[in-house]
């Protein structure tokens, strides 16, 4: 049996998806798929065209209409993927911070949801994708030939996260940190639209005690055994 096409990897905020993902990815050779960068696009775009974006009808519209892409390639700058919106690329421009403070309420609004998630879609039937996010194995790829969700304590991310912001000179309270973590988790897993839960037939993986090699490692024979013809999940 050939590798599979389609791997769904979820997991709640810092629980390190994302830099599985990529690194599954780049062994595979696969496209590394951050969905969340979509409702980045969005909000890039409505920000851009002057749109408040708690105008939840006009923010739908735009959403609609715009035509997304993730590719690999792209300039080598340090980017991991390529994002274009109607054809523009908008790889760093969705990191600023106007789009941060407001992608979450971008990405609440049902009708941008539905038509992101054809999207998601349409790019993972080009394939071969590694795609990370929060409902990938749940809503988006339902059928995907792989579904990973991964775990790791509150406790465990907010260590984590304090670790990344000392290297980055910004030190913050742990108590704190951890607090809002808490709180995300519960907002994630009761999102009455896609809340982050496992997929029936996820492996959930907890990497509390695992460093990232160890976390690829996992992937990789799991990838392995699907492409034995074993049965997961």
């Amino acid at each position: 049996m050939s590798k599979p096409a389609t791997i769904a990897i979820d997991g709640f905020a810092g629980s390190g998806k994302s830099t599985a993902a990529a690194r599954l990815a780049e062994a595979l050779g696969y496209l590394y798929f951050d969905t969340g960068v979509m409702y980045r696009a969005v909000t890039w775009a409505i920000l851009e065209r002057g749109i408040d974006p708690r105008d939840e009808e006009r923010v739908s519209e735009v959403a609609e209409a715009l035509i997304i892409d993730v590719v690999a390639e792209g300039p080598d700058d340090g980017r991991q993927f390529t994002v274009l919106a109607d054809g523009v690329d908008i790889t760093w421009a969705i990191r600023e911070s106007a789009v941060e403070a407001n992608v979450s309420l971008v990405s609440s609004y049902p009708r941008v949801r539905t038509v992101l998630t054809n999207q998601q879609r349409r790019i993972a039937a080009a394939g071969p994708v590694v795609m990370a996010g929060r409902d990938i194995g749940t809503v988006v790829l339902p059928q995907a030939d792989l579904k990973i969700f991964l775990e790791a304590s509150a406790e465990e991310r907010a260590r984590r996260r304090c670790k990344q912001l000392k290297e980055q000179n910004k030190p913050i309270d742990y108590e704190y940190i951890l607090k809002a973590i808490m709180e995300r988790d519960k907002k994630d897993q009761t999102n009455p639209v896609s809340p982050t839960i496992p997929a029936e037939d996820a492996v959930i993986l907890n990497t509390d005690n695992l460093k990232v090699d160890e976390v690829l490692g996992e992937l990789q024979t799991l990838v392995q055994q699907v492409r034995n013809g074993l049965k997961i999940g």
